[in-house]
């Protein structure tokens, strides 16, 4: 009889050994899974170095442009799309806003730039001020110069044009 409760007994904390230790794998795995499955975004800093944490929606963004006045600035962060680089030096860039809006930006104090070629639809994360201003004809050519545009474009050019800007500090671009 003593046998037969010993070995009840080893059945028992065998069994409990063993769904222990399943149970333990079983957590650690998940753990793993986790970690290893969640994309890890590059970014590329250029100027002052910064997170994407707190960054604003391009949607976000548009709806405070909305609000603001040719002598109003925001100091924000926020996350958007590429359109284009300066062709020449890097040295400003357009992101998208919703309703085929965009965002002409520039770097503060010309401390940095950006790639001239190859930043297109890639994702960034800007740090700076947002304000709202008219750009003359004369600053709208040469822009367009710069962007390679040809002549026939840079003519059509004869009105200002009130524009969201941006002087960003930082900015991140997904690699």
């Amino acid at each position: 009889m003593y046998i037969c409760i010993k070995l009840f007994f080893m059945k028992k904390l065998g069994i409990l050994f063993l769904a222990i230790t399943t149970f333990i794998s079983c957590n650690k795995k998940t753990e793993n899974q986790d970690s290893t499955n969640v994309p890890q975004e590059k970014f590329q800093v250029f100027g002052d170095s910064i997170t994407a944490e707190g960054a604003l929606t391009s949607e976000e963004l548009l709806a405070k442009y909305l609000t603001l006045k040719t002598t109003d600035t925001l100091q924000l962060k926020f996350t958007s799309e590429i359109i284009s680089t300066c062709k020449k030096k890097g040295c400003w860039m357009t992101v998208k806003l919703p309703n085929e809006q965009e965002v002409f930006v520039k770097f503060k104090d010309y401390a940095f730039f950006v790639p001239k070629e190859g930043a297109e639809n890639h994702k960034t994360i800007l740090s700076g001020k947002a304000f709202v201003t008219e750009t003359s004809v004369d600053e709208l050519k040469h822009y367009a110069k710069d962007a390679n545009k040809s002549d026939e474009e840079i003519n059509q050019i004869t009105e200002p044009k009130i524009e969201y800007g941006f002087m960003a500090n930082g900015v991140l671009i997904a690699e």
